[in-house]
């Protein structure tokens, strides 16, 4: 039997997990069944449960990868600019966020993995350690800031940075509901209110 080698591993993941995001796009999370996503990704049930052993795995997978880009980001910031304007970070989220949208339906898999993260302890979990992550080095970029007296100094650091991280599903809602033509001068906007 020849070896499976891990480009080959790799691409029948994201076949799956690019089956589940249509199906789960299209129908939500519950109403998608194992089955469909068989169909959709034109595997069959042991090819699927190779790489995945639930639905919710499945779920997870998606939410993290959602999430991935934008932690490296954040974490790269962070580590190697963290002199770096907030606005220019938040605008670059937002760009982030915007191509993973267009790519996958980001925005839209974004409410449904939020929502499926109020009945799945597992997935709740999750976000709290990838969210706990993104505000350590978040915080650390805004104490730069802070030291440069671009940010106020009185309030603490961490409480900033997760104001600042509230403002990043206020911007995903408004993308999944309202698509991104209406979001045109969000970057602009961010750039305003925090300049260079």
């Amino acid at each position: 039997m020849p070896k499976v080698t891990h480009q080959y591993r790799d691409a029948r993941r994201d076949q799956i997990l690019s089956a589940a995001r249509r199906c789960f796009l299209r129908d939500g999370f519950h109403a998608t069944s194992m089955q469909d996503l068989f169909a959709e990704a034109g595997l069959s049930s042991g090819a699927v449960y190779r790489y995945f052993a639930s639905k919710d795995d499945v779920i997870t997978a998606i939410a993290e990868e959602n999430m991935r880009d934008v932690v490296a980001m954040i974490h790269d910031v962070a580590s190697s600019q963290p002199h770096r304007p907030i606005g220019a970070v938040l605008t670059d989220i937002f760009k982030i966020v915007q191509a993973k949208d267009a790519q996958e339906g980001l925005a839209g898999l974004a409410l449904l993995a939020w929502s499926e993260a109020l009945r799945n302890p597992v997935l709740a979990d999750r976000f709290a350690d990838l969210f706990a992550q993104m505000r350590a080095d978040l915080t650390e970029v805004v104490r730069e800031n802070q030291r440069a007296g671009n940010l106020p100094r009185q309030v603490p650091a961490e409480s900033l940075a997760t104001v600042l991280i509230s403002i990043v599903p206020g911007y995903i809602l408004q993308l999944a509901t309202l698509g991104s033509a209406a979001l045109g001068e969000v970057p602009a906007a961010i750039e305003a209110l925090w300049p260079h």
